[in-house]
């Protein structure tokens, strides 16, 4: 079975870019030039100079559902990042939901379908014969559709979606950071502006 792709701002810092200006002018004690609208071309600036700690000082968090497995195991790679994800060791998978990739010819997803039906009765078999949860995953496949919560600063955010973006990244993770981008950019789009 199959689901749809889902990404939610779970959390993002209050007033990020007065945080991240208030950080930035500390830097070069330059508070005097606060103003009411001021953060947006300050940040604009730090991002274009490549000053980017100061973004380090606010942080966002999101939860994704009905991703597979193979893309958490790409996005846990990034290490500035808190992560919780979906136990396949506590977690039942006895009806395991999957993803198809989107590459899949047409032709070729009855076929698919089978392999995930009869790797369903794999595990399964296992869970009856008296296997634990945590071994019988053994079988299962990266196309298992996963949960996972990732908190990261921005800094490290805008790394991730600059990397993840890109042509040469893998289409499902491709697909979650320009989500996650676009999330971004509503709140707080100084910070994510210069990222295409």
């Amino acid at each position: 079975m199959e689901n749809k792709l889902s990404i939610e701002m779970l959390a993002v810092t209050p007033e990020a870019e007065k945080v991240i200006e208030q950080a930035g002018r500390t830097c070069y004690l330059s508070f005097e030039r606060i103003g009411a609208n001021s953060a947006p071309e300050f940040i604009q600036k730090l991002a274009a100079m490549g000053h980017e700690s100061p973004f380090e000082h606010a942080q966002a968090t999101f939860r994704i559902r009905n991703c597979s497995r193979a893309m958490t195991h790409q996005l846990v790679r990034h290490r500035l990042m808190a992560i919780s994800q979906q136990s396949q060791r506590y977690v039942s998978e006895t009806e395991f939901e999957y993803v198809i990739p989107e590459t899949m010819p047409a032709e070729f997803v009855d076929d698919y379908k089978a392999d995930m039906a009869a790797i369903q009765q794999m595990y399964n078999k296992w869970r009856r014969r008296g296997l634990k949860k945590e071994d019988a995953r053994f079988v299962l496949p990266n196309a298992c559709c996963s949960e996972i919560v990732v908190s990261a600063n921005f800094r490290e955010w805008r790394h991730v979606i600059k990397l993840r973006t890109s042509k040469k990244a893998q289409w499902e993770i491709r697909k979650v950071c320009t989500e996650i981008l676009r999330l971004l950019k509503e709140a707080a789009p100084a910070c994510f502006s210069d990222i295409e």
